[in-house]
């Protein structure tokens, strides 16, 4: 942004420097011209003068070779049937010329002009006066005038370009910190805060920043609080349930039950601690959970449910463990979430079929199927008379890998859920 302000200030500039520069030009190559003629016919009349006293061929030549332009060759006057006393430097036609015109002519020669004046002498008999002027006569001083002028362009330019560019350097601090502190916040710093500078506008900007990101914390910590609270107020049922847990008689059922009340206390601890610790503890480093050694340990949870319900079930791969870069509790919620599915959304006695490689898990069901596949791997969209959260849960720890979710019929004749990864 500072260089495209450098690069039109320049611009800007060359073109008014230009406009003003050229015609000056013109006018100083003028100006030398009608000097360099001036002082001719300021020689010429001074000769004139001379002829009104004396006309004599004799005294002439003296008085033409006592002036600057005579003694120089530059002067010469033409008296009729008389050859030209000094050095003339045009041809008689021009001479004819300048008498019969009987006013001022100047007429082209060899290395410049000759300015021709025709006067009267005593006797009433016609004669021109001849003052050649040089070309160098007539462009003398454009030169250093010229450079003068290209001089002071320049340092118009120069200076034009620093102002541009300390006004530029204002504009662009203040959008570099406006944008720094919107990356700040997007990583989760809602202490961040813009120091108001530069053009009223980008006041503004800053002002209206600070005023979102004060609002963003105000509802971000109203959020953790609720979070907290309500996962408190969860803690009496769950507290109810788990002495029921305990007061059942010793078996599957009775340790399903504790282990699934225990897996709940922890999650509604973490959600607790998560909410108090704010966005802290959204940017701490990621673990890394086996995949495989997950889905072994929550089949062993559910397949007494398997069980029960008559429901046969299939594993398929997992010979080797499967590295995500995901917390052992989020990945336990995502694989609980579509195993949950699978018991909820289809009758007892439904087969299923894991299988899991590091491209993902593959959960595929011989019921009813979905749907609307499509419109059920839309976030918040169940299609099944649910809220839709289990698969928003799958969602988000695939798009924590660089994965996605993906919904669609499966082999067996029912859906297919896939949790693919990203990375592994």
């Amino acid at each position: 942004m500072r260089r495209t302000l450098n690069w039109l200030a320049l611009a800007i500039t060359a073109m008014v420097a230009l406009a003003f520069l050229v015609p000056l030009t013109v006018v100083t190559r003028q100006i030398a011209h009608d000097r360099a003629i001036g002082e001719a016919r300021q020689q010429a009349s001074a000769m004139v003068a001379a002829l009104a006293v004396q006309s004599d061929p004799g005294l002439l030549t003296v008085a033409v070779a006592s002036t600057p332009a005579g003694s120089a060759g530059r002067l010469a006057v033409h008296l009729p049937g008389l050859s030209p006393i000094g050095t003339t430097h045009v041809a008689a036609a021009d001479v004819s010329l300048a008498d019969r015109a009987r006013r001022p002519i100047t007429a082209t020669a060899v290395g410049g002009v000759a300015y021709l004046q025709p006067s009267v002498l005593s006797d009433g008999s016609a004669v021109v006066i001849e003052v050649y002027v040089p070309d160098g006569e007539m462009t003398r001083g454009v030169w250093p005038a010229w450079l003068a002028l290209t001089g002071l362009a320049l340092v118009l330019v120069a200076g034009s370009l620093l102002l541009f560019d300390r006004m530029g350097g204002r504009l662009v601090r203040a959008t570099r910190e406006l944008s720094e502190s919107s990356r700040k916040l997007g990583a989760g710093d809602l202490s961040v805060r813009v120091e108001p500078s530069g053009p009223p506008e980008f006041q503004d900007a800053a002002l209206a920043f600070n005023s979102m990101a004060g609002d963003l914390k105000r509802l971000l910590d109203n959020e953790r609080e609720l979070a907290a609270d309500l996962s408190h107020r969860l803690r009496t049922p769950l507290t109810a349930l788990r002495l029921d847990a305990d007061s059942m008689p010793p078996g599957p059922v009775a340790d399903r039950m504790r282990q699934a009340c225990d897996m709940l206390d922890d999650e509604l601890e973490q959600i607790i601690s998560t909410a108090r610790a704010g966005t802290a503890a959204r940017t701490t480093r990621a673990e890394h959970t086996d995949l495989v050694e997950v889905l072994a340990d929550r089949l062993a949870f559910w397949s007494a449910l398997a069980e029960d319900q008559g429901r046969r079930y299939d594993v398929r791969g997992g010979e080797r463990p499967v590295w995500v870069p995901v917390a052992r509790s989020e990945l336990i919620l995502a694989v609980d979430a579509m195993l949950g599915n699978v018991f909820a959304h289809t009758p007892e006695g439904t087969a299923f079929r894991l299988s899991v490689s590091p491209g993902g898990v593959y959960l595929d069901d011989a019921g009813p199927g979905i749907a609307d596949p499509g419109r059920s791997a839309q976030r918040g969209v169940s299609g099944a008379g649910s809220s839709g959260l289990g698969l928003d849960i799958v969602r988000r720890v695939a798009e924590q890998t660089g994965g996605r979710l993906a919904i669609g019929r499966s082999p067996l004749g029912g859906a297919r859920v896939a949790m693919l990864l990203g990375s592994s």
